[in-house]
């Protein structure tokens, strides 16, 4: 059986990053960062939300790994922690 850590993040996938951080940020007060090559995320306790820019989702990042190719905006992956395969 897998056990189930924690939700590492979640991916949403935007029209416009910069306009969901700022209604993220502005009316429920998440914190906006950027990480890695100027990817952008929601923070929020220790808890993260991952923004994709709609029509981008499967551009290839540095590590050349591709990402998840959500089919609109508002498509949610989500990546769990596992701390365990029994």
């Amino acid at each position: 059986m897998i056990r189930i850590d924690h939700l590492d993040h979640l991916v949403l996938t935007v029209v416009s990053i910069e306009q969901s951080g700022d209604f993220y940020a502005r009316v429920l007060g998440m914190g906006v960062e950027t990480f890695g090559e100027g990817r952008k995320a929601l923070a929020f306790g220790n808890q993260k939300i991952n923004l994709h820019r709609a029509g981008h989702e499967s551009s290839p990042r540095p590590n050349g790994r591709r990402r998840a190719r959500p089919t609109c905006a508002s498509s949610a992956p989500l990546r769990w922690m596992t701390s365990s395969l029994t």
